[in-house]
């Protein structure tokens, strides 16, 4: 029996920690289920959250929720991406329906504030018990469960008895930091400067809504419109350059802007929204474990990357989808639950994989002239654009095309050695660790 003054138990079958992408698409798919859900989030929504950026292949997942329509009226259409280069006086236009598979043409921009509102919400109409302003301190495992503790926003104690946990808690990696499963990721060593702006100049047309990748100096910008006439704006650059900000953060990041003239042309009638700025540091990582007897980690809570492919909520809402075959197999069928498991560990492992080899190269000015310069032989173009859409977990045929790709990538490196060993020399010390980066903060979990 629990002491005097010892806030109650509840039960539950599912406790999701974490009120973002992930965790709503993990409570909503198990909740209609039928089963007795709980997801615990520490914010109170709306919250801000950087990484408003959707993919193609997420309108399919949006569909199999019944959320497209409503996604619709808060996105703005992405039909495309385009490349701008310090190195070349052309722009470079991609746009999905050029991919392998032509029924996935776009996708939208979204302020994840609004996005992540209306999921959490439809995961509460779907069954699911949801608790705002609960930070998640403490989860104890044992064979038949697990024990989980919070701290309300109020001062109040929660205590739950859940028969299964999905640690859907973003950067905040609450059990792969509890296990001491989480690590960086060196090769991605990079940091990030990001704010809002209104009067950004946007591309015409149906490019309206594209997102702006524009490489510089010290890495890359995103630039991504959003509906409401804003514009998100960050920079992603190697830990060292912001090692050397001696300034306010906000005159630090005009500098920063400052460097990529065509960036700088397209905010000169531009006003910094509220001011804010913000930095987060080394944001790299993997957990070395993504699935237990009782437990699973899904989205950011198991891997973040570099985000230059917008492939992060893309990553975060399939792996729920696949979670919840992991969860119906350990409580419904346990015999069936360890090769459950396996399969979400390598759907898990396959989506980073195949972005990462991309997004590690994505400064090289080799495949920095390969997408400025896009071709088709051997379909290359139409795999590259399809990994782009995030169609990498279906049936479509573009793995031969890709590896043809990578060969190019790297027939191109020994055609251009001094080229390639120089960039690999500033590389290796572009990525070296400067330790904490001033100013820094991490954004709300998701």
């Amino acid at each position: 029996m629990p002491s005097p003054g010892a806030p109650e138990i509840d039960d539950c079958d599912v406790l999701v920690i974490g009120g973002g992408p992930a965790g709503s698409t993990a409570a909503m798919l198990l909740a209609r289920q039928g089963r007795r859900v709980v997801m615990v989030e520490k914010a109170h929504h709306p919250r801000f959250h950087i990484g408003e950026s959707l993919l193609p292949a997420n309108v399919a997942l949006f569909d199999r929720l019944g959320l497209r329509s409503e996604v619709e009226k808060i996105g703005m259409p992405k039909w495309g991406i385009e490349f701008v280069s310090p190195d070349h006086a052309h722009q470079s236009y991609l746009e999905f329906g050029d991919a392998w598979d032509k029924t996935m043409p776009y996708a939208w921009q979204v302020r994840r504030s609004e996005l992540d509102e209306l999921m959490f919400r439809h995961a509460r109409l779907a069954g699911a018990e949801t608790v705002e302003g609960c930070r998640i301190h403490g989860v104890d495992f044992d064979p038949d469960g697990a024990s989980v503790s919070g701290r309300c926003s109020d001062g109040r104690e929660r205590r739950w008895r859940a028969r299964f946990v999905i640690d859907a808690s973003g950067r905040d990696t609450l059990l792969a930091s509890q296990m001491r499963a989480k690590q960086k990721m060196p090769e991605h060593n990079s940091a990030a400067l990001f704010g809002h702006f209104t009067g950004v100049q946007r591309l015409p047309g149906k490019k309206e809504g594209n997102i702006s990748i524009f490489w510089f100096r010290h890495g890359w910008f995103w630039l991504i419109p959003l509906a409401d006439g804003v514009t998100s704006v960050g920079a992603v650059c190697w830990p060292h350059y912001l090692k050397t900000r001696d300034k306010p953060l906000q005159d630090f990041f005009a500098d920063t802007i400052a460097l990529c003239p065509q960036l700088q042309q397209r905010l000169a009638q531009a006003r910094l929204v509220d001011d804010a700025v913000h930095a987060t540091g080394n944001y790299s990582y993997r957990s070395t474990l993504c699935t237990g007897d009782r437990f699973l980690l899904v989205g950011d809570a198991y891997t973040f990357v570099d985000p230059v492919f917008s492939s992060g909520v893309y990553l975060a809402m399939q792996g729920a989808f696949e979670a919840t075959d992991v969860v119906a197999a350990r409580l419904d069928r346990p015999a069936e639950a360890a090769q459950a498991r396996r399969r979400y560990e390598a759907t898990m492992r396959k989506g980073p994989r195949e972005f990462c080899w991309f997004i590690f190269r994505v400064t090289n000015p080799t495949i920095r002239n390969l997408f400025m310069y896009p071709s088709n032989p051997w379909r290359v173009k139409e795999a590259v654009l399809s990994l782009l859409a995030g169609d990498i977990f279906g049936k479509t045929p573009i793995w031969a095309s890709l590896r043809m790709f990578q060969a190019i990538y790297y027939g191109n490196q020994l055609l251009h050695l001094p080229r390639t060993l120089k960039a690999w020399r500033q590389r290796r010390a572009n990525i070296r660790d400067v330790g904490t980066v001033p100013g820094e903060n991490v954004p709300e979990a998701r």
